[in-house]
């Protein structure tokens, strides 16, 4: 399991992107994810999917994630994602 470090953000609140800020939370207290979009009626199940899924396969089990999403297809998700995370930089992974 990797813990995040410091804040990392990874993203342009542009049309078609989505803008992520990775921060560090205490050990064991999981994943809080926020979203803002003007179609998280209709796409924020699937948004939040994938950045499970991300953190997931990047082995993070404890962070914030505030997102900012204008229409970003699934494959920008996970890019932005993968970068914050790369930004903030982890420790206690394999």
């Amino acid at each position: 399991m990797s813990r995040i470090i410091h804040p990392g953000q990874a993203g342009t609140i542009e049309s078609n992107d989505i803008l992520i800020t990775v921060m560090p939370s205490d050990a064991g207290s999981g994943i809080s994810i926020e979203i803002n979009s003007p179609v998280i009626k209709q796409y924020g199940a699937q948004i939040r999917q994938v950045i499970v899924e991300t953190l997931t396969s990047s082995e993070i089990e404890d962070a914030n994630i505030h997102v900012t999403d204008r229409g970003a297809l699934n494959c920008t998700i996970r890019a932005r994602l993968r970068t914050a995370i790369l930004r903030a930089g982890t420790e206690g992974g394999n």
